[in-house]
């Protein structure tokens, strides 16, 4: 990778490996859209049909991957479904139709319409069915050729005073690495803790190829990504957000809650940034900007997400009434400098920590853009919800440990490791007469970010917008994935002065430090790291599981939820860890519940 093993380690993705010789059995893609309807609860409509009232006889039809829903507005949101001919392979467009009613019988129509799946669009449809009531629970279905898709549930934004917001927050699920019980447990809870919204983070799939990034045990697993290669082309990208869907977990999420998301890298490839990534070689994978445009446009079709004119643009704004204002970023493809790596600013006698942090100061290196970051101020003064929400991609906090620690990371026997070092902080407490010349370098070293790749990389930046919320006085709550670990941070400017909190969620599936640093007791790790980084509060770098954000007028909470395994589909589930900040400029830092 461009970025040093420390990166590799403590981030996200180490190096693929080569390619294993798999074999692999085609999923059925009825067997998804029949779990959709059936292990939600919801009432199951015939998937397949011949000919009828919606066109020629003759064609039978499937509706593939089930139902979603996304991007809600107070009077709309995106109905989707994917529609198949089964009996006739000449690409053409079949002619759907879509209903939204008030109850689960469909007795109630609210709105209706028709719509075409395309070859062009891969055949999914995406429909912006309006005229709905605020804050309003509906369900909604596809019909097509006598066929009838399973039924979903979505909700519209409420408009004035409302009185809790509840977001089901997600990141990074990484297909061969294991099953979606986090999706499942979601579904779960979704009724008795009547969830708003899903949101993602991004990450929704991964780009790598069979055997490669996670995937030790996808064949025992059944869960061999397709195709059978790294996504550059757009029918790469589509296949693998197919096989993605068609799991029984992820449709069921999809159809009990609407989604807002947002892509991270790996939706295109690895560590990206707007003019490349570390997993794109030009010279035999072409134009990075033709396989970023593939890549959007699989996630277009494949997302219900609603379209703008830029297919690349997808930061934008979700207001819950008087509560909350969502402002979903791109920090990632639309204006991303490339990230700094250590490895360019390493010398014969260490790290030229002159250059780095000359670099790191530039004004010019941003994560946001000037247009993108003057829309979020303009967003954010104009809002006066009393908490303001920044659903993105990356790690915000100040995450910055020990040199020596990233030294043992990216060359062993150069530096000491976590347990090391707490080792000699206990010594240096207990008996500091006892410190070897040695030991007392590495106290005396001085602190870096662990990740270039997230704000820390880009301080300049993330002082802006700190600064902007600060000046605005407003109520920040920044919610962040990325890493494969949950963290909740404090969130303090360059001054020191106390901002905002970040809620960070741990994977969908992707590994984390337990992983990448198997040596390592996961909850001392976790202890020597909220030690080691001030403003860190709480970390679990071993499980896997999703984060329940809870906003009120008086406080935003965050519940931190894991299963117990991703390698069986039973598994057990707890909340293991629950803060939350208050209102105010007095108050806004993590204290507990």
């Amino acid at each position: 990778m461009t970025q040093t093993p420390l990166l590799n380690l403590i981030k996200k993705d180490a190096d693929a490996s080569p390619a294993e010789s798999v074999d692999h059995t085609r999923r059925h893609l009825v067997r998804g859209a029949l779990a959709a309807g059936a292990l939600a609860g919801l009432p199951l409509a015939g998937c397949g049909g011949g000919g009828g009232d919606d066109g020629a006889p003759g064609v039978a039809v499937v509706f593939s991957h089930g139902v979603a829903s996304g991007d809600p507005l107070s009077d709309r949101v995106i109905l989707w479904t994917r529609v198949l001919a089964q009996n006739t392979t000449d690409g053409r467009d079949l002619p759907v139709t879509w209903e939204v009613a008030s109850d689960a019988a469909f007795a109630t129509l609210v709105a209706s319409g028709g719509a075409t799946a395309r070859a062009s669009s891969d055949f999914c449809v995406k429909v912006d069915a309006a005229g709905l009531q605020p804050g309003t629970r509906y369900w909604y279905r596809f019909k097509a050729y006598g066929a009838v898709s399973p039924p979903g549930r979505t909700k519209t934004l409420p408009v004035g005073d409302v009185a809790r917001v509840k977001l089901a927050v997600f990141s990074c699920a990484n297909y061969p690495t294991g099953y979606f019980n986090v999706y499942a447990e979601a579904v779960k809870r979704a009724g008795a803790e009547e969830y708003d919204v899903a949101l993602h983070l991004g990450d929704y799939l991964y780009e790598y190829g069979p055997g490669q990034y996670a995937s030790g045990n996808a064949q025992a697993l059944g869960r061999v990504v397709e195709p059978q290669q790294e996504l550059v082309a757009l029918a790469d990208y589509r296949r693998r957000h197919a096989q993605y869907r068609a799991d029984a977990d992820l449709q069921l999420l999809h159809a009990r809650l609407p989604m807002i998301a947002v892509w991270d890298d790996h939706e295109i490839a690895n560590d990206a940034w707007q003019g490349g990534a570390q997993n794109h070689q030009p010279a035999t994978e072409g134009d990075f900007a033709a396989r970023r445009a593939a890549a959007a446009q699989a996630w277009h079709e494949w997302l219900p997400v609603r379209d703008g004119a830029d297919p690349l643009t997808i930061y934008r704004g979700f207001d819950f009434g008087s509560l909350m204002a969502l402002h979903m970023l791109d920090t990632r493809v639309i204006a991303r400098d490339e990230q700094l790596d250590y490895a360019d600013y390493l010398t014969a006698s260490g790290l030229d920590s002159g250059r780095f942090q000359a670099d790191m100061a530039r004004a010019d290196r941003t994560l946001l853009g000037t247009t993108q970051g003057q829309w979020l101020q303009a967003r954010m003064q104009a809002s006066t919800a009393t908490w303001q929400v920044l659903g993105q991609q990356v790690l915000m906090g100040r995450m910055d440990i020990p040199s020596p620690i990233l030294f043992e990371a990216n060359a062993p026997g150069t530096g000491v490791t976590v347990s090391q070092y707490a080792a000699i902080v206990a010594k240096a407490q207990n008996d500091p007469a006892s410190l070897t010349p040695q030991e007392q370098a590495v106290l005396n070293a001085p602190s870096l970010p662990y990740n270039l790749d997230a704000w820390d990389g880009y301080p300049v930046a993330r002082e802006t917008l700190l600064a902007t919320a600060r000046q605005l006085d407003k109520n920040l709550v920044v919610l962040a994935g990325d890493t494969h670990n949950a963290w909740a941070n404090d969130l303090l400017d360059g001054a020191g002065r106390q901002v905002g909190v970040e809620f960070a969620t741990s994977s969908v599936t992707s590994p984390g430090f337990e992983d990448y640093l198997p040596n390592e007791n996961p909850q001392q790790l976790a202890a020597a790291l909220t030690q080691l980084i001030g403003p860190l509060v709480y970390a679990d770098t071993s499980r896997r599981g999703y984060m329940v954000v809870t906003a009120t007028a008086t406080e935003c909470r965050c519940d931190w939820i894991f299963v117990s395994t991703i390698l069986s589909r039973e598994y057990t589930a707890t909340v293991a860890q629950s803060l939350r900040t208050l209102p105010g400029a007095a108050q806004r830092r993590l204290v507990a519940v």
